[in-house]
C-alpha cells in the first residue's frame, strides 16, 4: 500500500483519519493546503443558472433564470430539463429562486420564486410544487404568496432558504432604479415621477414587501402563518408581518445557520464610486448578519450605517444627514410607520475601491453573496468532507471578483478573521453554493457574461481529500501547428501528485489510428493533415488518475514574423533613431503581400506590467485588456448577446463619426442609459483613469471600422520615440500576418511583439525579490533591502550600447556596496558601486556604476552586500534605477 512508503506523519495521519469507531480529525484545527481539495466539473454551458438544491443522494437540482428545472443526475452524469415555467424574463426577474422542503424525502414539495409572464398586475410569485418522479408537476402550484412590483429596472433579489425550524426566508429587492440618483440613494419624492425612483417606498417602507427578506411558516394546505419574532407583530398598524428584516436594497443571496438560526446576506450595494458631499457615501457591497429581526439601513445609511443625506431632488440642497439611530421615513410615497428602528450595521463592508478595514476582498467591481456556515458534525463521515478546520465558519463570495472568503465569527458573532479560500483557483462568478449530505461543497458558476448563455458556467463539486490525493496531468507540445508530416515533441512536465514520494504512470493517446505511449515525454509524427486530440492519462499508486488533452494541427504552418530591430530591445532613448524592418515567411502561401502584414507601434501611458513581451499567436489589444481588467464583460460581450449592448454593435453605431470618441468616454466616465432603447442604465465608471478608457473606446470603434485611428507604417524604416514621456510609460511594438489556410487547416495568425521602456526604471517593478521589501514613505514606492546579499531582479533584459547605470538609493546609514550580476546572486559580475555611505547628506542621493563589456540579454540583479547590520530600522532603499548609454 501506498500508506507503506509514506513519512511518519503521514502514516499517522492516514491511521488517524481511517480509525473506528470514533474518527479523529487530523485536521481539525491544522489549515489544510489547497492541494487537498479537487474541484470536478459535473455539467457546463448553462443558461444564466440561479439556485441549486443538493438531493441526499447526490443529485442536484438547480434552476436557470429562462425558468428551466433541471436535474443532474449523479450516478449517470447526465442533465435533463425536469420543469420549465412560464417567466418574465426581462430586467432582473425571471425564475430566481428555489428550495427544497426540508421534509423533502417525504412529501416532494419544492417552492419557486418567479416573475409569472402575461400576469396582470405585474407581481413576482412564491409558489410550492410537487415534484414527483423527477418532473416538476405544473398543476401541483400552491400560490403562497405574490408581491406586486415594478416591471422594468431593478433589483428582484429572490433567494429562499429554511431554518433548522421549518421556517421559509424570502429575499426581495427595492425594486427600485439607481440610476435617475446618479447611483446615491434613490429617494426621490417629487410627484408624477416614475414608480421606481424612491426606495422610501419599498426598502424603507413597513407596509412593503419589498427590499427585504420575509420569514414564514409554510402549512401543509399551500398557505403560510407567521412565526414569533419577526419585525412587526400581527396586527401592527401600517406593516406587514412577514417582514424579518428590511432595509435591504439586493440581498442576492442569503443563507442560514442552521445551529444558530443566524441569518446572512450579501447585499448588493450601489455604484457611485466617490463620496459626496451633498449625497453622502460612495456605494459598498455588505456581508449582513442578523440574529434578530431589524432594520438594516437601506436607502438611509450604507456600510458600518454611513449616512446619506436627505436631498431635495426638486430644489437640489441637501437639508440633513440621516440618523441611524432614529431613521425616519416621511416620503409621501410611504404607506407604513414614519419612525423606524434603529439600523443595524452590516457585518462586512467595501467599496470598488480598496477597503480600509477589509483591504483582503481586493478591488473592482463587486456583487456580495453569502454562503453557508459549515458544521463538520451535520455531515456523514465520508472521504469527502469539509475537515474540522472549517467548522463555524462562514462561506462568502463575490460573484464580480470572482473569489470565496472563509469568516469566522467572535463568540458574540462579531467579525473575527477571514481568509480566501481556494486562491489558486478559477471560479467564474459563483453564483449559489451548497454542502452536500456527504459535506463536499458545490458550486453554481454563472460565467462571464451577464443575461447570456456561458460556456464557462457551470455546475461543480469541491471534495477534500484528507489522504491520497487526485493527481495533476499537465500536457504541453513543443508544436501544435505545421505541415505534414509534423513530428511533435510531447511533455508532461508540470504533472505531479501532491502525496509524497508518489510515482506516475503515463498513457498518452495521440487521435492517430490508434497510435499511443507509455513515455513521459514521447515523440510522435502526424503523416498526415488533420486535427488531432492528444490526451494524456496519469494514475498515481492507488489508481487515482488525472487527464489533460491538447490539439494539434497538421497541414498548414504557421508563419514566421520577423522585427529586424537595430536598437536596444528593452528600453527606447528619447530622440535616438532605430532602424527596423519587417519580415513573414509563410511556408503555404509563397510570397506575402505587404498590405496583408499589421505592424503598428503603440505608446502606452502606464502599466508596464500590463502585458508580458515575447512571441504570442494573437495580436494583443490594450484597449481589450483593460476592458477585461475592469469588469466590463459581465455585462458586454465583443460579439455575443448580454446585458447591454454588444461591443460589435457600439462600434457600428457610431462608425465614422467625428465626435464618437470624445462622447464614449463621456459616457463610460458619467454613464447613463435610454440609447438602445431598453430601460438598463450603465452606471459611472470615474474610478478608471481617462486614458485607460480611451484605450477601450479606440478597441470597441475599431471592430466595425478597421481603419479607425489606423496609422500605416512601413514594413521598413526609421523609428524615434518621442521626447518627455513618462517614465512608467512604454512601447508595445508588434506585427502579424494571417495566412490563408491549407489542407483542410484554417488559417493561422503568426506573431511576435516586444516591449521597450523607459530607461529610468522603479525598483519596485523588478521581476523577482529575495529579502527585499515594497515600501512606501514620503509620496515614494521603494525597495527596502532587509538582509545581507539581499536582491531584486530584472528578467531578460537587453544590455546593448548599455554602459552605465544611476540609482536612486537612501543607504539609511548602512556601510556596503550594491553589485550587478547576470543570471544569478553569485553569476558573473558586470559592476558594483562604490561605498555606499550618507557621507552627511541626507535622505535620497543618486549613484553611479559603471558595466562592463556585457552586450547580450541578461537577468540582471542588483545584490546588496554588507559587512554592518540590517534590520527593519536600518535598511538600504532603492528609488529607480536608470540604464545609461
Amino acid at each position: 500500500m501506498k500508506f507503506g512508503r509514506l513519512s511518519g506523519f503521514f502514516i499517522l495521519l492516514g491511521l488517524l483519519w481511517n480509525c473506528s469507531p470514533k474518527e479523529v480529525d487530523p485536521f481539525a484545527t491544522i489549515k489544510p493546503d489547497e492541494t487537498r481539495f479537487t474541484k470536478i466539473t459535473l455539467v457546463e454551458k448553462l443558461n444564466e443558472p440561479m439556485e441549486l438544491e443538493v438531493l441526499d443522494n447526490g443529485d442536484v437540482l438547480f434552476i436557470e433564470r429562462a425558468g428551466k428545472l433541471k436535474l443532474y443526475e449523479a450516478a449517470t452524469g447526465e442533465t435533463t430539463v425536469v420543469g420549465e415555467l412560464d417567466v418574465y424574463i426581462e430586467g432582473e426577474d425571471g425564475l430566481l429562486g428555489m428550495a427544497k422542503d426540508p421534509n423533502f424525502s417525504q412529501n416532494n414539495w419544492i417552492y419557486l420564486y418567479y416573475a409569472p409572464n402575461d400576469y396582470s398586475p405585474d407581481v413576482n410569485r412564491l409558489s410550492r410544487f410537487d415534484f414527483i418522479d423527477n418532473r416538476l408537476d405544473l398543476t401541483s402550484e400552491k400560490i403562497m404568496l405574490e408581491i406586486p412590483v415594478f416591471r422594468g429596472c431593478c433589483h428582484s433579489g429572490g433567494s429562499i432558504e429554511f431554518d433548522a425550524n421549518g421556517l421559509l426566508f424570502l429575499s426581495t429587492g427595492d425594486d427600485t432604479t439607481p440610476f435617475e440618483s446618479d447611483n446615491y440613494n434613490p429617494i426621490d419624492e417629487r410627484q408624477d415621477r416614475p414608480a421606481n425612483v424612491d426606495a422610501q417606498k419599498t426598502s424603507g417602507n413597513s407596509n412593503d414587501l419589498r427590499g427585504a427578506i420575509i420569514r414564514i411558516k409554510p402549512e401543509a394546505d399551500g398557505t403560510y402563518s407567521i412565526p414569533e419574532g419577526n419585525l412587526f407583530p400581527p396586527g401592527t398598524p401600517n406593516t406587514r408581518p412577514e417582514i424579518y428584516v428590511m432595509g435591504n436594497r439586493n440581498p442576492y443571496r442569503i443563507s442560514i445557520d442552521q445551529h444558530t438560526g443566524n441569518l446572512f446576506w450579501g447585499e448588493v450595494g450601489p455604484d457611485a464610486s466617490v463620496d459626496s458631499l451633498r449625497r453622502g457615501p460612495k456605494g459598498h457591497d455588505e456581508i449582513n448578519l442578523a440574529r434578530e429581526a431589524g432594520f438594516f439601513g437601506w436607502p438611509y445609511f450604507v456600510g458600518n450605517n454611513k449616512p446619506y443625506w436627505k436631498y431635495d431632488f426638486e430644489s437640489q440642497e441637501s437639508l440633513f444627514e440621516f440618523d441611524p439611530a432614529a431613521p425616519v421615513n416621511t416620503s409621501p410615497n410611504n404607506t407604513g410607520l414614519e419612525k423606524l428602528p434603529p439600523a443595524q450595521s452590516a457585518l462586512i463592508w467595501y467599496p470598488y475601491d480598496e477597503s480600509e478595514e477589509f483591504p483582503m476582498l481586493e478591488t473592482g467591481g463587486r456583487n456580495a453573496m453569502a454562503g453557508p456556515v459549515y458544521h463538520r458534525e451535520d455531515f456523514e463521515q465520508s472521504s469527502v468532507r469539509f475537515p474540522g478546520y472549517y467548522n463555524d465558519k462562514l462561506f462568502i463570495y463575490d460573484w464580480m471578483r470572482n473569489w470565496i472568503f472563509t469568516v469566522s465569527l467572535t463568540e458574540n458573532y462579531e467579525y473575527d478573521t477571514m481568509e480566501r479560500f481556494m486562491p489558486s483557483t478559477v471560479f467564474d462568478k459563483p453564483v449559489d453554493m451548497q454542502f452536500a449530505k456527504d459535506g463536499s461543497l458545490y458550486v453554481l458558476e454563472y460565467g462571464t457574461y451577464w443575461r447570456a448563455q456561458n460556456d464557462d458556467s457551470g455546475l461543480y463539486r469541491i471534495e477534500f481529500a484528507p489522504g491520497n490525493r487526485q493527481p495533476v496531468a499537465r500536457i504541453s507540445a513543443d508544436n501544435r501547428t505545421g505541415a505534414a508530416p509534423l513530428t511533435v515533441q510531447f511533455s508532461s512536465d508540470g504533472s505531479m501528485d501532491f502525496d509524497p514520494e508518489d510515482q506516475l504512470s503515463f498513457s498518452w493517446d495521440f487521435g492517430d489510428t490508434n497510435a499511443s505511449s507509455q513515455e513521459a515525454n514521447p515523440s510522435h509524427t502526424f503523416e498526415k493533415p488533420g486535427i488531432y486530440s492528444v490526451t494524456l492519462t496519469v494514475t498515481d499508486l492507488e489508481g487515482e488518475k488525472a487527464t489533460a488533452s491538447i490539439e494539434i494541427q497538421v497541414g498548414n504552418e504557421r508563419p514566421e514574423v520577423f522585427i529586424e530591430w537595430s536598437g536596444n530591445s528593452s528600453f527606447y532613448f528619447e530622440n535616438e533613431s532605430v532602424n527596423y524592418s519587417v519580415q513573414v515567411l509563410d511556408r503555404e502561401d509563397g510570397e506575402v503581400d505587404p498590405e496583408n502584414v499589421d505592424f503598428s507601434i503603440d505608446y502606452i501611458s502606464g502599466g508596464y506590467d500590463l502585458i508580458q513581451a515575447g512571441h504570442q499567436e494573437e495580436q494583443v489589444s490594450i484597449g481589450e485588456n483593460f476592458i477585461t481588467q475592469a469588469g466590463c464583460k459581465a455585462c458586454h460581450a465583443i460579439a455575443n448577446e448580454s446585458v447591454g449592448p454588444t461591443y460589435e454593435e457600439v462600434s457600428a453605431k457610431y462608425k465614422g463619426q467625428a465626435d464618437a470618441k470624445a462622447y464614449l468616454i463621456g459616457k463610460i466616465r458619467n454613464g447613463g442609459g435610454g440609447v438602445w432603447s431598453d430601460e438598463r442604465i450603465m452606471p459611472g465608471h470615474l474610478h478608471l483613469p481617462e486614458d485607460q478608457i480611451g484605450e477601450m473606446v479606440d478597441f470597441i470603434l475599431a471592430l466595425k471600422d478597421p481603419d479607425y485611428g489606423k496609422v500605416t507604417l512601413p514594413l521598413e524604416g526609421e523609428f524615434t520615440p518621442d521626447q518627455n514621456l513618462q517614465s512608467e510609460g512604454y512601447y508595445l511594438i508588434q506585427a502579424s500576418y494571417t495566412d490563408q489556410g491549407a489542407n483542410g487547416i484554417g488559417p493561422l495568425r503568426g506573431n511576435t511583439q516586444f516591449l521597450l521602456r523607459h530607461p529610468e526604471v522603479k525598483a519596485v517593478t523588478a521581476d523577482r525579490f529575495e529579502n527585499t521589501a515594497k515600501a512606501n514613505a514620503d509620496g515614494l514606492n521603494f525597495i527596502k533591502f532587509t538582509e545581507k546579499a539581499s536582491w531584486i531582479a530584472f528578467d531578460q533584459l537587453d544590455l546593448r550600447g548599455i554602459r552605465g547605470l544611476e540609482l536612486l538609493v537612501n543607504p539609511g546609514g548602512i556601510s556596503g556596496i550594491i553589485e550587478i550580476r547576470s543570471g544569478d546572486p553569485d553569476g558573473p559580475l558586470l559592476g558594483q558601486s562604490a561605498e555606499l555611505q550618507q557621507s552627511g547628506r541626507k535622505g535620497y542621493f543618486p549613484i553611479s556604476i559603471a558595466l562592463s563589456d556585457s552586450d547580450g540579454v541578461h537577468d540582471l540583479y542588483f545584490v546588496l552586500q554588507t559587512a554592518s547590520g540590517i534590520s527593519i530600522w536600518n535598511t538600504v532603499n532603492l528609488d529607480w534605477v536608470r540604464f545609461t548609454r
